[in-house]
């Protein structure tokens, strides 16, 4: 794990109340307090890009989040289920630190890495997931992040193609996307639908 963990004095608060009612500690969060309607909530309403998006709609985490899961299965069409719900939840962790634009996270550097992969690690265990994703899926994931951001740079952001290849490379010829940003409440609604099919469909693998 990056960076140093910082103990915060006792007049300092480090946990977020959520909507739920759970109160999620950022220095030690425990899988406990993680709820999957607080997540897709928090993921509707964080902007992809600092908002500067075209649309009536900001381009959600959330709408992101279901497209790079789907992206997943055409790169590899024997992609787990499990697989898929890592998928699904990979910036899952901002719902609490919200989405930081590449260039500010190099900024913030250890310190910001450490706190995420804290909650990430959570979050994972949270669903019954590997805390620490095998690094072949982490590759893939990375992979459809990227195809998705450069539909994203290029139909919402204002990036033109050349600029979108240098940045995120450029995407597989049979991967098209046409992206119009949703609403809060389909997006919300559409994140949380995904990750109950996928968390019934693990239920009754664990059956079998």
């Amino acid at each position: 794990m990056t960076g140093k963990r910082r103990s915060p004095n006792a007049n300092q608060r480090v946990w977020q109340r959520m909507l739920s009612g759970r109160r999620l500690d950022l220095v030690d969060p425990s899988p406990m307090d993680i709820e999957i309607e607080d997540i897709a909530h928090g993921l509707a309403r964080v902007a992809r890009w600092n908002g500067q998006t075209i649309g009536e709609h900001a381009f959600s985490v959330a709408q992101h989040s279901v497209l790079v899961e789907d992206i997943c299965r055409q790169l590899e069409p024997q992609f787990t289920i499990s697989k898929s719900m890592t998928a699904l939840l990979h910036d899952a962790s901002e719902y609490v630190i919200g989405d930081m634009i590449s260039p500010f996270k190099t900024i913030l550097g250890a310190a910001y890495k450490d706190v995420e992969a804290r909650l990430e690690r959570a979050i994972y265990l949270r669903f019954g997931l590997p805390a620490i994703p095998a690094q072949r899926l982490k590759r893939t994931i990375k992979k459809a992040d990227l195809i998705c951001a450069w539909f994203e740079a290029v139909q919402l952001a204002g990036f033109d193609e050349r600029e979108a290849n240098r940045f995120f490379g450029r995407p597989p010829e049979n991967i098209k996307l046409q992206l119009t940003p949703q609403s809060v409440g389909v997006a919300q609604a559409a994140l949380l639908d995904r990750h109950s099919e996928l968390l019934g469909a693990l239920e009754m693998e664990q059956r079998r």
